[in-house]
């Protein structure tokens, strides 16, 4: 079987969809599943040398939609050398580029969406929801509805993409998610975070890694450990991951307002051993957000072992629970200062009984090879199954 995975860019910058695309094509690879990428940008070197299967790269995109007319007259062109295609998210040209490539041949495309269907951003960004209930009626629900299956991370996700947007009628499967475990050298890992960030030795650090945005709720945690945990000197919070839109000095601002600014430590965009000595180096991981379809990093904080505090906006957060893996609470200040709060009463044999929990968790819910076999099967039995057989549409609106 040979699947191509359709993705906007490779660039590590955009997210947990790019990272989850890179490890589910290797992991699919490593079983014997050929798995090819076709990103509309042409990828730089940095980035391509982290891929391990071959990436095709059209050229220059434009506009922040990624437009590329290179896409369609390569999709005619070579999509009777794959099995399927799997479109790796929405909003971007290369959905609807995928649709119009392949809605007049047999070809069977996969959508995986990523939780990009989740009605809070109707609430928070208003205006773009008015500009995407518009694509959404002029395009991009075909892309869903003429989808052999469309896939979900979680039951959660699935339900709230129900209510974004009509008309919505799609086949669907929940196929779940899952990550890489981390590589083994943990001690060259901590070294290389330490060098990075020396300020964060002999701390008990709490981390946040992810984009700098108004979604992730980083005010929230800011404000939160000014409350609990700044009273204690060894804590200390890391921050870590790309400033997107300029959020960066706004929260420093806060910080020094609130007199803790002296024990964040902000690293920036961090990668390879860096980045997981950052997971090495901390005694519990934060992600305070507002929605959240898998939280990548949360599952990569579990699979080192490191206990998660999350809110009931990420939707993996029933597991985590279920398996004693974190803590869950609301996504306001209240919420963020429990979590904390949870954390700092513990003492160092509980604090050890999570971590243990935590990896536990990964192992049995998250590890990259069982999602990659678990979806090739899926894979394998939809395209080579009659039609009929195969889809169970939802019709809403």
């Amino acid at each position: 079987m040979r699947i191509l995975h359709v993705v906007p860019s490779i660039d590590p910058a955009l997210g947990g969809v790019t990272e989850t695309a890179r490890q589910l094509t290797a992991a699919m690879l490593r079983m014997g599943v050929d798995a090819e990428v076709l990103s509309v940008e042409v990828p730089r070197e940095p980035h391509q040398e982290n891929w391990r299967i071959p990436v095709h790269g059209l050229g220059r995109a434009f506009t922040y939609y990624q437009y590329s007319a290179a896409l369609v007259p390569w999709l005619r062109n070579n999509h009777s050398r794959y099995d399927a295609v799997l479109i790796h998210g929405i909003w971007r040209y290369p959905s609807v580029g995928v649709w119009r490539a392949l809605r007049t041949t047999q070809k069977p495309y996969f959508l995986f969406l990523h939780g990009m269907l989740n009605p809070w951003f109707q609430q928070a960004y208003m205006w773009k929801h008015i500009k995407k209930s518009v694509f959404w009626r002029l395009l991009e629900h075909r892309v869903l509805r003429d989808a052999r299956s469309v896939l979900f991370t979680s039951e959660a996700e699935r339900a709230l993409a129900r209510e974004a947007f009509r008309p919505f009628r799609c086949a669907e499967h929940v196929i779940g998610m899952g990550t890489t475990s981390p590589p083994h050298d943990a001690t060259d890992q901590l070294a290389a975070f330490y060098r990075a960030a020396p300020d964060t030795r002999e701390r008990r650090n709490i981390l946040f890694l992810g984009r700098l945005h108004r979604v992730k709720g980083c005010d929230l945690l800011i404000r939160a450990f000014a409350r609990v945990a700044a009273p204690n000197l060894r804590f200390h919070l890391v921050i870590a991951g790309p400033d997107e839109g300029g959020l960066r000095p706004r929260l420093e601002l806060l910080a020094r307002e609130l007199g803790i600014h002296n024990r964040i430590t902000w690293t920036g965009q961090i990668e390879g051993a860096v980045k997981w000595g950052a997971f090495r180096a901390a005694e519990v991981f934060a992600l305070p957000s507002h929605t959240e379809n898998y939280g990548h990093a949360v599952v990569e904080a579990m699979a080192c072992g490191v206990p998660v505090l999350i809110t009931n906006k990420v939707n993996i957060w029933n597991e985590i629970s279920a398996d004693c893996a974190g803590f869950v609470e609301d996504d306001d200040l209240d919420g963020i200062c429990a979590l904390l709060s949870k954390w700092v009463l513990l003492d160092e044999n509980q604090r050890n009984a999570l971590r243990q929990k935590a990896r536990n968790c990964f192992l049995e819910r998250f590890d990259i090879d069982a999602f990659s076999l678990r979806l090739a099967q899926y894979l394998e039995t939809v395209i080579f199954a009659p039609l009929p057989n195969s889809r169970e549409v939802v019709n809403h609106g």
